[in-house]
């Protein structure tokens, strides 16, 4: 009974942040690192996200709102299958850099959510199944690193780099809530993300790997991105170090965020009991990081506005074509 409330205690402890983390109270106060291609706005008006969609026959908000209600949506035609093509790109991307493709469970336990995630973030997040001891992930970075629960890696297998696809489920509860219209803030979602679990003293260069690969993602379907170092009141409770990437929106002329690359350290290693053990037999914490590869349909928002023509088609760059049938354009 003591051990239980002991654990639960020490389960509230935050984790201690990197020296080189700006101190911050929020995420107003986040630290803009660096702007990778030339943000444009044309001369010409870019649309919302969901009037291009709806121009294309490619979005159906108010049947999504009559069968599940806000926060909900049917993708169509041309959009639904462009929402497929980037998802496939980014698996086919990851796996040319050397990643280990993954579609793990959608559901996890409540010792592993515990152990990936803080109660603060649990509560605002995870849908819980009645009657059950599972939750629905948020992310995939909840199994992939779940998977790992209670084993000893020896350090000749690391480092372990995998890429995942999964359906995302979340409540979003909190100061931004849902959109009424929009697909940016939505309570179901799909994402490939990056997982690595490595030796400590190589989880800073991996952090750094990471988010570069997410760079060169967007950058590959020409849209200008820029990296954001979280701030310390911005930092979930297990972060280390953390930075977001943010695509350019000509609409609104300002970047919004895409994706966010995370170092935790030994945090959900020491909760989940993931250790590596050394040649010596000695046994120490693993560390783990992850990052949004991407995250459709918020990445449709940036790709919409920023390949958008004046005559209201949309083009289509090369790495995506293969995954539209050969398609250069979108036209209604």
């Amino acid at each position: 009974e003591l051990e239980a409330k002991i654990r639960e205690r020490m389960l509230v402890i935050p984790n201690i942040i990197d020296p080189s983390v700006p101190i911050g109270k929020d995420d107003s106060e986040n630290v803009e690192i660096e702007k990778f291609g030339e943000p444009v706005v044309p001369d010409y008006e870019i649309p919302y996200h969901v009037d291009i969609m709806e121009s294309f026959n490619g979005i159906d908000l108010d049947s999504a709102r009559r069968t599940s209600g806000n926060g909900f949506y049917y993708l169509m035609g041309d959009i639904a299958r462009l929402h497929s093509a980037i998802l496939s790109y980014a698996r086919d991307f990851m796996i040319d850099r050397g990643f280990t493709y993954f579609i793990p469970p959608y559901m996890i336990r409540s010792d592993v959510v515990t152990g990936v995630m803080s109660f603060a973030e649990m509560e605002g997040m995870m849908y819980k199944i009645e009657g059950e001891d599972l939750y629905l992930i948020g992310t995939s970075e909840h199994s992939m690193i779940g998977r790992f629960i209670d084993t000893i890696i020896p350090e000749d297998e690391l480092p372990k780099t995998l890429t995942s696809y999964s359906p995302c489920f979340r409540k979003e509860v909190g100061a931004h809530g849902i959109e009424e219209r929009g697909v940016y803030r939505i309570h179901q979602f799909e994402k490939q993300e990056m997982i690595v679990v490595c030796k400590p003293e190589e989880s800073m260069a991996w952090y750094n790997k990471l988010w570069q690969h997410s760079v060169d993602f967007f950058r590959s379907l020409d849209i200008p991105v820029r990296t954001l170092e979280c701030c310390s009141g911005d930092l979930a409770d297990l972060k280390v170090k953390s930075c977001d990437v943010e695509a350019w929106s000509p609409r609104q002329k300002k970047y919004f965020e895409v994706g966010s690359c995370s170092n935790l350290g030994d945090a959900q290693a020491r909760r989940l009991g993931i250790r590596i053990k050394a040649e010596d037999g000695t046994k120490y914490f693993a560390h783990t990081l992850n990052n949004t590869v991407v995250a459709p349909p918020r990445m449709l928002i940036a790709f919409l506005e920023n390949n958008l023509n004046a005559d209201g088609t949309v083009n289509i760059p090369e790495p995506l074509r293969m995954y539209m049938g050969g398609k250069d354009k979108i036209t209604k």
